[in-house]
């Protein structure tokens, strides 16, 4: 019974969010003082509505092995093709996420966006933080000596 409420439950929260992922431990403080290291941010996706300054959402980029939780910055729409660009920025961070972003890339799209966070519970997410941090010590060690 255990072993299927362990498969069932990210399933069901999975088919109600629409995101394959949707609880996610936050690394870092790049989002403070809203949003801490060590909390859980849990994302839905919205696909049909459209994104708003001021909302937090959940990006992938290459090269990074997490993804990112920052703020929608600024949303712009192209006047003549409709196509919609995004620009973020962790709330603590000095600049826009534009140094994030791949190379060459200025702006993110609807679907570099993996979902937009509907909530989060302070400290939840420290468990993941501690293997993800154990994890880079063990993975410096091991690659360094």
């Amino acid at each position: 019974m255990v072993l299927a409420l362990l498969v069932l439950v990210p399933e069901g929260m999975m088919l109600v969010t629409g995101v394959k992922s949707p609880a996610m431990a936050v690394l870092s403080e790049s989002m403070e003082p809203a949003i801490k290291k060590g909390d859980m941010v849990f994302v839905h996706n919205m696909s049909n509505e459209p994104f708003r300054e001021g909302e937090v959402v959940l990006f992938k980029v290459d090269g990074f092995e997490h993804p990112i939780v920052h703020r929608v910055i600024k949303v712009y729409e192209h006047r003549d093709t409709g196509e919609i660009r995004i620009l973020t920025k962790g709330d603590n961070n000095s600049v826009d996420d534009r140094f994030l972003y791949a190379s060459g890339q200025l702006w993110l799209q609807p679907h570099d966006i993996i979902g937009r966070v509907a909530c989060y519970l302070p400290y939840a997410g420290w468990p993941s933080v501690f293997i993800s941090e154990a994890y880079k010590v063990c993975k410096h060690a091991l690659y360094s000596g």
